[in-house]
């Protein structure tokens, strides 16, 4: 294929459906164990796979079409009933899905992949011949080599039924790529009425699963891996998005009536223009605007919605992530999965990623125990963990919940003061609740052993820290013996910000909603002062106070009059403003060539004065314990010094 550039988008096409593909039969693959003389999913399996090894072939890609043509053997044999499946065998299908994974990941960078690595072919082939024995240690998915760029060569003549990898690399990255030393050679005939059924759309909104949990890693690894596919050809996060035609045309559709708006409005400006102020033609012009503001808020609505997606194209991964976890740790666990129809902002998804990934980790490592501990406590030897989502309001709540053993408050309470975390002193002054909080703080492990999965006290910070970003909050029950829920709540859309807007030295700022938990009026005489700081006792919950003006370090033009009862991360505060202007949902500038410190940015308020949106992570930062920096102290009950 002489032309790279149409190689490219075929290429693309190609990943794009692929890796949609791929993830599916892993999360078939994992179903099929479950009930392996299921038969009709078994044919499904077969299906997907045949398409992608159909495609391969036509892009001529061997390395890939030799493992899939192997496999695809397998699932025939199974498909027959010439083989059983095992635990045994389902680790090696599933090593030579991981190893195709590894492929899309090269040919996402415009290269050629890898011969397959012989261990796998060897286990495919002895799974083949039936030799099980053979095949209890499965092959870790071969490492992809990163290729070092040897000094300038000749470029070699391009062969019309091979790609040419150098120049669609180039294209791709956007920078030279000196051909590699062998081309692929042309791959044994494949179905091509298979590859011909691949439909080109737009990429899907998802993340391409990382690369599993080994069970038993077969040798050491290079440590020059790359990092796992996206989806496609380009680098960072997946730019383009797959939208359903019908919401598109209620796009155009509003377009439409708003262009006829226009003109309507256009006519009645001039007509007023020239003098005519008729009742009838004011009148005119009110409707107009009337409908104008109807229709533009349905436009933007309809455009919020193209960028939904649904959160069930990032759920596909989970399942084989969990199960190969959960048989490198030689447990039984079953992840269930309800509400992936539900529908989240495309960036949302994307760095939900991260997050989930941790979190069902720890449920599989840390959460549930082995089968032998939960019969001794009399359990079922399976562990059961769920990964839900639901619509609750203008926000989208995700759980993890499993049956584990639960978390100890005290036991996280002395880990903390063990590591050096926190002082007893604090420690003593946390309830249950907060204990239970303390998993997010960076270096907090419950581990004392460092494995490949756990012990660093990474993972939990870096969850509340993405969760935080996506301005969403995550809160954590236990009971210890019963299991754990962790529950996510984030905001539909990103583009659309819900905030509160209070004013504080003459000045409208805007705070999140999603941090606000509800609206008091302080009393001078409740505030009492502990060790030093001003507290509000609300519901024999004793909660600091923090002034608006004192945060931003200005000074104070009256006595604050109300409390916003605010939840920043594992603590609760009360904000002191002056006075409120009300709810809005606003969509957030950047400023230019600017970043104040606790600033997000800033949206035009109804009557067109600039708001500032406060970003009160950063604002709070190194003064939630501290009375320096703008902190304000209490003298007495009616004098305030900031």
């Amino acid at each position: 294929m002489s032309d790279f550039a149409g190689m490219e988008e075929l290429l693309q096409d190609f990943l794009l459906e692929s890796t949609e593909l791929l993830s599916d039969v892993d999360n078939k693959l994992v179903e099929l164990e479950k009930r392996p003389n299921d038969r009709a999913l078994l044919n499904d399996i077969f299906r997907g796979f045949h398409t992608i090894k159909g495609g391969a072939g036509f892009l001529n890609v061997a390395p890939m079409v030799t493992i899939c043509h192997r496999t695809e053997n397998l699932f025939d044999k199974l498909r027959n009933s010439e083989l059983g499946l095992s635990s045994e065998l389902m680790d090696v299908i599933l090593d030579a899905t991981g190893a195709v994974r590894d492929m899309f990941t090269v040919l996402s960078q415009g290269l050629p992949p890898p011969n397959p690595d012989p261990a796998m072919l060897a286990a495919l082939d002895a799974a083949l011949a039936g030799n099980l024995a053979a095949v209890k240690a499965p092959t870790a998915a071969p490492a992809v080599p990163v290729v070092q760029a040897p000094p300038p060569a000749p470029a070699p003549a391009i062969n019309s039924n091979e790609p040419n990898w150098e120049a669609l690399h180039q294209a791709v990255t956007g920078s030279a790529q000196p051909a590699a030393a062998s081309v692929p050679p042309a791959p044994a005939p494949v179905d091509m009425a298979a590859a011909a059924t691949m439909v080109v759309e737009s990429a899907p909104a998802e993340l391409i699963p990382a690369a599993p949990v080994a069970v038993v890693p077969a040798a050491p690894k290079p440590q020059n891996k790359p990092a796992p596919s996206t989806g496609g050809p380009i680098s960072g996060q997946e730019n383009t998005i797959r939208i359903d035609t019908v919401r598109l045309d209620q796009v155009l559709n509003l377009s439409g009536e708003i262009g006829l708006t226009k003109n309507r409005l256009t006519t009645l400006r001039t007509e007023i223009l020239q003098g005519n102020m008729e009742t009838n033609t004011l009148r005119s012009l009110d409707e107009a605007i009337s409908q104008l503001d109807l229709l533009v808020s349905d436009l933007q609505n309809a455009v919020m919605k193209t960028r939904m997606q649904p959160i069930g194209r990032l759920f596909q991964k989970y399942p084989r992530l969990a199960r190969d976890l959960a048989r490198q740790l030689g447990k039984e666990v079953e992840l269930v999965i309800t509400g992936e129809e539900t529908e989240l902002d495309k960036t949302m998804i994307e760095d939900l990623n991260d997050p989930l990934v941790h979190l069902v980790r720890n449920a599989v490592d840390h959460g549930v125990e082995s089968a032998d501990e939960r019969i001794a406590m009399g359990k079922k030897p399976q562990s059961l963990i769920e990964l839900t989502a639901e619509q609750v309001g203008d926000h989208i709540v995700i759980e993890i919940t499993d049956d584990g053993k639960g978390m100890n408050p005290e036991v996280l309470r002395r880990k903390a003061i063990a590591k050096g975390l926190i002082d007893a002193e604090t420690a003593n002054s946390l309830d249950e609740k907060q204990c239970l909080q303390l998993i997010f703080l960076p270096g907090f492990s419950t581990k004392d052993q460092i494995s490949s999965v756990s012990g660093r006290g990474v993972g939990m910070d870096v969850v509340r820290t993405n969760i935080q970003k996506l301005n969403g909050r995550i809160d954590i029950n236990s009971i210890q013996g019963e299991g754990t829920r962790i529950s996510i709540s984030l905001p539909l859309t990103l583009a659309i910000l819900p905030v509160l807007v209070v004013r504080a030295c003459n000045q409208p700022f805007a705070v999140p909603l999603a941090m606000v938990r509800e609206i008091i009026p302080i009393d001078t005489t409740a505030i009492q002062e502990v060790s030093g700081r001003p507290t509000i006792v609300v519901r024999d919950e004793i909660l600091p106070l923090k002034t608006l003006s004192g945060l931003l370090n200005w000074q104070p033009t009256q006595k604050p009059n109300f409390g916003v009862l605010m939840q920043s991360a594992e603590k609760s505060f009360i904000l002191a403003v002056d006075s409120f202007v009300g709810r809005d949902d606003v969509v957030i500038k950047p400023l230019q060539n600017i970043r104040p410190k606790g600033v997000a940015g800033a949206t035009l308020s109804g009557d067109g004065s600039v708001v500032l949106v406060l970003d009160m992570e950063d604002l709070l930062a190194g003064q939630m314990d501290s009375s320096a920096n703008g902190s304000i102290m209490l003298r007495n009950a009616d004098n305030f010094s900031y």
